[in-house]
């Protein structure tokens, strides 16, 4: 079978981002839970919940994909 090589991909580089979750010392509720950074733009934040880190990424999506190319 041949492969089907297409000119879009399924991750484009607009949607990438990295995400590094913290281990904590024990006791030590002040450090916060992550970082994430968006590749395309540099744009980054800390997270203390899953909550804040769905919001960051929601953010940056909207602004990134209504932009016009």
């Amino acid at each position: 079978m041949k492969p089907q090589w297409s000119t879009q991909s399924r991750y484009p580089a607009q949607r990438a981002f990295v995400v590094q979750v913290a281990q904590p010392a024990p006791g030590d509720e002040q450090v916060p839970l992550g970082r994430a950074e968006h590749l395309v733009s540099g744009q980054s934040t800390h997270f203390t919940t899953w909550a804040e880190l769905e919001a960051f990424i929601a953010q940056i999506l909207i602004k990134t994909e209504n932009k016009p190319p």
